[in-house]
């Protein structure tokens, strides 16, 4: 019998591997803060689907002149990709790694671009924007190798 009572915590115990980092809970918190932040960008769209009059500017006064509508369905799209791609990057998926980092650059750009409409949820959703591509892009092997 072996005794384990005092092995390190970063063994895996599988010959040929590296021991996991700290730093691979990173890309778990990517994983599931994509599905937050596509939850929260559905949201975001079904309000501008549904209420027009939510936002403090109207449709005219956002940095690109488009009505509510477009906006909507842009949220929504982004919203529904980004949630399949923190479930595919939770089951350590490289395609979702990619899919994740493009979603969240477009979602940043998006919220950029619809700043005026609503300032203090834009500016949130940017800084998740980019936390998340940080921990995909510099951890995102990690839980990949451990899969």
């Amino acid at each position: 019998m072996t005794d384990t009572s005092h092995r390190d915590p970063t063994e895996t115990g599988v010959p040929n591997r590296e021991p996991m980092s700290g730093w691979a809970g990173w890309v778990v918190f990517a994983g599931v803060m994509l599905i937050t932040l596509g939850a929260f960008q559905i949201v975001e769209g079904l309000v501008a689907l549904f209420d027009d009059g939510f936002y403090a500017v109207t449709s005219g006064g956002l940095v690109v002149d488009v009505d509510y509508n477009t906006w909507g369905w842009i949220h929504l799209a982004i919203g529904v990709i980004g949630v399949l791609a923190g479930l595919g990057l939770l089951a350590g998926n490289m395609v979702a790694r990619v899919v994740g980092v493009g979603i969240a650059l477009v979602s940043a750009l998006a919220n950029l671009v619809f700043i005026s409409a609503y300032p203090l949820w834009s500016v949130i959703m940017i800084t998740i924007d980019v936390i998340v591509i940080f921990a995909i892009i510099v951890h995102g092997r990690e839980v990949k190798s451990y899969r």
